[in-house]
């Protein structure tokens, strides 16, 4: 007997709030078939006198006010997908990136009791003052000022209260959610939505990380040490734990603000070439770079003009073989090689099912066709990326998750460039790494090296070869070798075939009744009824009920 799992209190409370919340912005449509409703008592759901007022807004504007509603979790959800161009049409992707920026404030929140649980009444005593307004807001953390005994200006970053259990919460209703729709929605299911969940479970999971946080920004500082044009806030490991950071207040001008940076006698033009080599340098050079590059996330320093990224609780990781793979897709990019970009695809792709390579072949050809044909003034990198996001899903390659935080990150690092300098060209700040890349690809010790791992991989080949062939051979031998061949469609062709060999069978009694009672009304063979053998009527009517069934059977297969 199958035992039915029940959703537990916690997970029934998240999903009233989920559903009330979805009624209240006049979405009652998602929930009209939904098996989830089957759990969540009638009292948990309340009528919204709002409902109507809420309709006067767009269906997109309902879906970002749905989101904010919910909380962090799913705000976070909605700033993750603020950069899925390829899967969500663009005015959706406007409203969610108003989530960037909208993310309220904790009410009546008692920092300083939070700050004294967490780190012990001895540490408290070296903060001389903290500020019980925030500095800003985030969806899983706030940002409170404060001032150290020694005089030190630093910020302190505080996890929201509860926020890990409403997170796992959420995650749960959503894994559910996503279950649903991927079982009982084909156009759903074309966008993996159990996957999606999956991946945004372990960002938003590193995130909650603190402890992590804090050695992302010390792996970070290592890699820029002695770089004149960076500056890395530095940490206070005493005063942190897994839930606060306190780090070092950096006073400086917020990246976007273009009139302060012209009033404090920086040029835009100057910040906007030295921060995007900077970021290019974090992804070609360390494989390590910031995920999340949006100008809030970027000051400058007014004084030494040095730029300081914010926020390293979201960074992508390339490992050194996949940043060969990242190098090898930049220069077959540039030389239009669609064949090995696909070739390149496949093998950094976490799964392929490319239903046409004549088609992927020629979207990306057409790609890079529109990008040889623009004037380089022109190009816009971070739109020739979304449009290569749209090619991947529309030809069902995934690619792994630090590919679409390396995508997101160029977009928005590109926007900020675009901002500081209307004429800003990345691809400009790419041509230094393309040398290095060429020149690296052709140097002696690069060729020795590459050579020397294949005499490896073929030494490793001879040295299993011989007894590898010997297990096949004994396996062949013992009879124990086991081909397993699928053929797709196999089942189906049986069922065809099996039904066609039944109504066969059937036709050939249908024919030896017909012939074997014609021989009886013949001979008139007795019993007789009005001088018709009863026999041989009765095989006269049987072959036509059985012919009338096969017939009935043909049409309601339309298989005439």
């Amino acid at each position: 007997m199958a035992i039915l799992n029940l959703p537990s209190q916690k997970e029934i409370k998240r999903y009233a709030t989920l559903f009330n919340v979805l009624v209240k912005y006049g979405f009652e449509d998602i929930l009209a078939h939904s098996p989830i409703l089957k759990f969540i008592p009638n009292s948990y759901l309340e009528n919204h006198p709002d409902t109507k007022k809420n309709l006067s807004f767009s269906q997109y504007e309902r879906v970002r006010m749905v989101l904010e509603e919910l909380g962090p979790t799913y705000i976070k959800l909605g700033q993750i997908f603020s950069t899925r161009e390829d899967m969500l049409p663009f005015a959706l992707i406007e409203e969610l990136e108003k989530l960037q920026d909208h993310v309220p404030k904790l009410k009546d929140f008692d920092v300083l009791t939070t700050v004294k649980e967490e780190l012990g009444i001895e540490k408290f005593k070296y903060f001389a003052t903290i500020q019980i307004e925030p500095l800003a807001a985030a969806s899983l953390a706030q940002v409170h000022r404060a001032q150290l005994i020694n005089g030190d200006e630093v910020i302190l970053k505080i996890q929201r209260p509860h926020i890990t259990e409403i997170i796992e919460a959420d995650l749960m209703v959503m894994k559910q959610v996503a279950q649903s729709l991927e079982k009982y929605s084909t156009q759903a299911e074309a966008f993996q939505p159990i996957r999606i969940v999956e991946s945004f479970e372990r960002s938003i999971k590193e995130e909650l990380q603190f402890v992590r946080e804090i050695d992302n920004t010390e792996r970070f500082a290592q890699n820029f040490m002695g770089n004149e044009f960076i500056h890395v806030p530095e940490i206070y490991k005493e005063l942190s734990t897994d839930k606060i950071i306190c780090m070092e207040f950096i006073d400086g001008i917020k990246v976007s603000n273009i009139e302060a940076l012209i009033e404090a006698n920086i040029d835009p033009k100057a910040v906007a070439k030295v921060g995007v080599d900077l970021y290019i340098e974090q992804i070609l050079d360390f494989g390590f770079f910031h995920a999340d590059p949006h100008p809030g996330n970027i000051f400058i320093l007014p004084d030494s003009e040095q730029i300081s990224f914010l926020d390293f609780g979201m960074m992508g990781t390339i490992l050194p073989h996949e940043k060969e793979s990242i190098n090898d897709l930049l220069l077959h990019f540039l030389s239009k090689d669609v064949k090995k970009i696909i070739s390149v695809l496949e093998k950094i792709a976490i799964k392929t099912n490319i239903p046409d390579y004549k088609k992927l072949e020629q979207d990306l050809y057409q790609l890079l066709e529109g990008v040889s044909n623009t004037a380089i003034q022109n190009i816009k990198l971070g739109d020739t990326l979304s449009q290569f996001k749209v090619i991947l899903f529309g030809n069902q390659i995934i690619i792994p998750h630090y590919l679409y935080m390396l995508i997101r990150g160029i977009v928005l690092i590109e926007g900020v460039g675009l901002k500081l300098d209307p004429e800003f060209n990345i691809t400009k700040n790419l041509e230094p790494y393309v040398t290095k890349i060429l020149r690296k690809r052709f140097s002696l010790k690069y060729l020795l090296k590459k050579n020397l791992t294949r005499i490896k991989d073929f030494n490793a080949l001879a040295d299993t070869l011989p007894n590898d062939l010997n297990t096949i051979i004994k396996k062949i031998k013992e009879g124990k070798l086991a081909v397993v061949h699928e053929h797709k469609g196999l089942k189906e062709f049986q069922i065809a075939t099996s039904k066609a060999v039944n109504r066969l069978v059937f036709a050939v009694i249908i024919a030896a009744l017909s012939i074997g009672s014609s021989l009886l009304v013949m001979a008139k063979m007795p019993p007789l009824i009005n001088g018709i053998p009863v026999l041989g009527g009765i095989g006269f009517v049987l072959s036509a009920l059985l012919g009338f069934y096969i017939v009935i059977s043909i049409f309601r297969n339309n298989q005439l």
